[in-house]
């Protein structure tokens, strides 16, 4: 089965992203595939690359980073959720005169074409948050 996640909420106000995180896992596990997980709303707070929580506290940005390069999942961001709150990959921030990147390795900056996509390509579209 194919599966396609929506997350919408921070990391530091719900755990969904956990979640989110967690089943991904679990039906990889299970021998499925993870066709796209979409960061929207709040959501696009775990794609930020210098969040630095506490020590004690689950590293968001690195875990969802390693999950894509282990499996090569689609991390997908929405570009207007993600400026919005001041998240900017390389190409944004020098078009905006800006000086950072300040995407996570393995997400990428795109539209929200790229969540319509997921939802017809996969057979279940699941929303966390």
């Amino acid at each position: 089965m194919k599966f396609a996640i929506q997350v919408n909420s921070s990391p530091n106000h719900s755990n969904a992203g956990h979640a989110a995180y967690q089943f991904v896992n679990a039906v990889l596990s299970l021998g499925h595939e993870v066709f796209r997980v979409f960061f929207y709303h709040d959501g696009v707070y775990h794609a930020f690359k210098y969040a630095t929580p506490p020590d004690d506290e689950l590293q968001f940005n690195a875990q969802w980073s390693e999950l894509a390069r282990l499996h090569q999942i689609d991390l997908v961001v929405c570009i207007s959720a993600a400026q919005r709150r001041g998240l900017l990959c390389s190409d944004e921030a020098e078009r905006q005169g800006k000086r950072d990147d300040d995407l996570a390795d393995g997400f990428r900056i795109s539209g929200l074409g790229q969540l319509v996509e997921a939802t017809l390509e996969a057979d279940r579209f699941i929303i966390f948050g």
